[in-house]
């Protein structure tokens, strides 16, 4: 069938579906919500939205436009067609809704009318400037602004932007007695060329203010002026149908207690394009299936609504009900499908099940022997005693200390190689002791002493600034990258210049000394020291995020402020980052992807989950095979990759286990467990794992080609699973699986050497690779090639049966059953 032939019908049946809910009687629909909540109008100038939507079932539709809306209080405010609403004196003034017959009455609280009160550079010159892009990165906003004319960054400034427009330009771009002939003016709306062209007209609301804040004297910010402190969005959740929209409405509150509608001013993104649009204005247009968030941001405050749009098709609630469930993270799971109507996929088999478990927990495939022993064993209960077992081997300390090594850069590139070891080792005695994750934390950010003796000191040496100390303790122990308050407020999250500069004067007094000895330095709290503020005269007193300052003559080491503050239990990031980090480990995605941006602008798939696993975390007093075991026993985790029509399309909400390529180190130790052929490591012994390196800098080209990180910066970004052509073309031409499969010692020659018949060969190679017995169809498509052994073949024959079996473990090798866990 025609591809957009089929698109076509497919959106009219779409359209037919929901063609009932959008036009439901009156009587079938719910009560009318009306948003903002016990909305407030401050000051003459003031206006407020009002939205409305009903309940339809269990979605929302805005029914705004079709709502009449009437001043049942007509001395104390107006209100217009569309219901907009503005004041005329101070009272409680009230407001007629009715939609098909359903009638509301909205309270408005009218306060601070004052006549002619001059327009606020702060609140409201500054909002202009930022809605329509004049101080963003791409223009005056621009670290070096743009033409001799520079702004602070979407307005974080306020200070320097006032004398900027104020006092530059020879005071051209402000005229106090003829304000239409300002450069902000004549700029602004094209009368003079302007290389961002026109960002306003001369009739439009946004002129009006500039204009008039001009010839009201051009006042600048004030000390007593309030200052915003928090910001709302509504309806902060709602359900809709695909073909549906939502008004947002976004309310501040300030710090003098008032509320004001800055819908207008505020700038809006939708997380998933895939799922919903939202236009400058605040308006949602669905555009798929699934949830979105659509991210507020209004002078350096953000928020977030959550947008869900379920599938029009229909899933039985027995569906869900009697899906297994092992735990808490299945009832939310199960609780997010049902919402959002994508139906669960049956539980893995045994085989996907123990090799999944094994890459994911241990870094290596099980043995011929132990695949055998699991698929055989009948108990109830040998999925959870496997879960146990994995937790106890060796190899679980070499899996879980490379990962920790990747988060904290061990690498040679910035330290000796004692200083490597030292760090290691420490690394490896936490893991195999099963240190709590807070303690381990609280050592690293406070150790002192010698980097030999002491080898979490190291985290020091690699970072020497207070500021890349603050950036990567950020990422590393709470999942959030600031970075870039270093130079100016966050654009996508609520931190400042202030909060940067106050959490990196923590670190203002750390010192180091080199000692006689090579490789060694001293880490020590000195009893002085601050760092300096970028854009004022004093340091910023030294204070975690959202947390308490400490007194610049407080001589203790700060560190223990930070620590104390970080492992605290109220933390709302510290466990939330290492909960996400393993999950994705496990479940192929970050309930917050990437892994390390937690921020309210980029919301959890499933954030009740995130939660939920935190305070279990704090409850188990941040034990990490806790929360692994946790993870690997729900049958979320134990879900078969195979996917339904349902939820094909579901790659972030757990519907199905998500396949996910092996990293390049368990990949390589893969390929040598497989071939029997261990891979040499220079400088290292004969059978060393991948995942027993210390120092990412170890020279392999395979592992360089297949994602293994530098281990340069603190972000998951570093490590590549994508598919390249350079790993194609390895794998097919070069050595590192050629030589494996060629080579003179490896199970292929074992297997040859013992007289093994090519069915026990393809059998055995099944069960190492694949973790289980090749189908009858498979056995007989491989068994058709690979000749049958014999005492009277010739060398010729030898040669080729040889061939034929190298041939078999490269297909079987470079198959995506092989190198993807699923």
């Amino acid at each position: 069938m025609n591809g957009n032939l089929s698109k076509f019908i497919a959106g009219w049946l779409l359209l037919i579906s929901w063609g009932s809910v959008q036009n439901l009687p009156g009587e079938d629909a719910g009560p009318l919500n009306v948003y903002p909540p016990a909305p407030v109008l401050h000051g003459g100038r003031s206006s407020l939205q009002l939205v409305v939507d009903r309940q339809v079932g269990k979605l929302q539709k805005d029914v705004s436009e079709e709502t009449t809306f009437r001043a049942m209080t007509p001395e104390l405010l107006d209100v217009s067609e569309r219901g907009n609403v503005t004041p005329i004196k101070t009272g409680e003034g009230i407001v007629e809704v009715v939609h098909e017959g359903v009638r509301e009455e909205v309270s408005i609280r009218i306060e601070n009318i004052i006549e002619n009160k001059p327009w606020s550079f702060r609140d409201d010159v500054q909002v202009v400037l930022t809605k329509t892009g004049c101080n963003m990165g791409a223009c005056h906003g621009a670290q070096s602004g743009k033409k001799g004319f520079k702004l602070s960054l979407r307005g974080y400034d306020s200070a320097s932007d006032y004398l900027t427009m104020t006092h530059q330009a020879r005071g051209r771009r402000v005229m106090l007695h003829d304000p239409a002939r300002s450069l902000l003016l004549l700029k602004a709306t094209g009368t003079i060329a302007h290389g961002g062209g026109s960002r306003f007209e001369t009739d439009s609301h946004e002129y009006k203010i500039v204009s008039e804040w001009i010839a009201e004297g051009a006042m600048g910010p004030l000390d007593g002026d309030r200052l915003i402190e928090s910001l709302d969005v509504y309806p902060k959740q709602i359900a809709l149908e695909p073909t549906g929209k939502q008004q947002m409405s976004v309310i501040a509150t300030y710090s003098d207690g008032s509320q004001r509608d800055v819908t207008r001013w505020s700038i809006f993104n939708s997380t998933e394009a895939g799922v919903a649009t939202v236009d400058e204005n605040g308006l949602v247009k669905v555009s798929g299936l699934g949830e979105s968030a659509i991210t507020v941001w209004y002078n350096s405050r953000v928020t977030a609504a959550t947008i869900s749009v379920p599938s029009a098709t229909s899933v039985s609630p027995e569906v869900y009900t009697q899906s297994p469930r092992s735990n808490f993270i299945d009832d939310l799971i199960l609780s997010k499908l049902e919402r959002l109507q994508i139906p669960p996929s049956t539980t893995a088999g045994d085989s996907d099940f123990l090799r999944r478990a094994y890459l994911d927990t241990i870094g290596v495939l099980p043995t011929v022997e132990e695949t055998k022993a699991f698929l055989e064993d009948q108990g109830t209960d040998k999925r959870q005693r496997l879960i146990e077992s994995l937790l106890t081997r060796p190899e679980y300390v070499d899996y879980w200390s490379y990962q920790w090594s990747d988060l904290l850069l061990l690498s040679s590139n910035r330290l000796k190689p004692s200083a490597v070891w030292s760090f290691y080792r420490w690394i490896r005695t936490q893991v195999e002791a099963n240190r709590p994750w807070d303690q381990f934390a609280r050592e690293i950010v406070t150790a002192s002493g010698s980097t030999l003796e002491n080898g979490a000191t190291n985290f020091f040496v690699l970072h020497k600034d207070p500021q890349d100390l603050t950036e990567s303790m950020s990422v590393t122990f709470l999942g959030m990258s600031i970075g870039c308050a270093r130079c100016h407020d966050h654009p996508l999250e609520r931190w400042t210049l202030d909060d940067y500069y106050g959490l990196a004067n923590l670190f203002g007094r750390v010192q180091q000394k080199n000692t006689e000895v090579v490789g060694e330095a001293v880490v020590y709290a000195a009893a002085q020291g601050e760092v300096k503020h970028p854009t004022k005269p004093s340091p910023a007193p030294p204070r975690p995020l959202d947390g308490t300052a400490l007194s610049f003559d407080d001589t203790h080491d700060r560190r223990e402020h930070l620590a104390n503050w970080l492992t605290a239990g109220e933390n709302p990031y510290f466990a939330r980052a290492i909960v996400n980090r393993v999950w994705a480990n496990y479940m192929g995605r970050g309930l917050v992807e990437p892994v390390d941006d937690l921020r309210l602008t980029n919301p959890a798939s499933n954030p009740e989950l995130l939660d939920a696993l935190a305070k279990d975390l704090i409850a188990h007093q941040y034990d990490i095979k806790h929360l692994i075991r946790t993870i690997m026993s729900s049958a979320a985790y134990q879900r078969s990759s195979e996917v339904l029509p349902g939820n094909a399309a579901d790659d972030r909400f757990y519907s199905h286990y998500l396949p996910k390529r092996m990293s390049a180190e368990v990949l390589l130790d893969a390929l040598s467990q497989v071939t029997g052929s261990p891979t040499k490591f220079e400088g290292f012994p004969a059978g060393w794992r991948s995942m027993q390196l210390p120092d990412s800098n170890v020279s392999s080209y395979f592992l360089s080609s297949f994602g293994r990180p530098a281990r340069e910066f603190p972000c998951a970004c570093e490590r590549t699973e994508d598919p390249s052509v350079t790993q194609s073309l390895h794998l097919s031409n070069g050595d590192t699986l050629n030589k494996k499969l060629e080579g003179t010692e490896g199970k292929i020659a074992t297997a040859i050497s013992g007289k093994q018949s090519s069915e026990q060969i393809v059998e055995e190679l099944y069960l190492a690779a694949l973790c289980r017995f090749p189908t009858d169809e498979e056995k007989r498509q491989i068994l058709e090639v690979v000749p049958a052994y014999s005492d009277l073949a010739t060398d010729e024959e030898k040669k080729e049966r040889r061939g034929a079996i190298e041939d078999t473990f490269w297909s079987v090798l470079t198959s995506r059953r092989f190198l993807f866990v699923h």
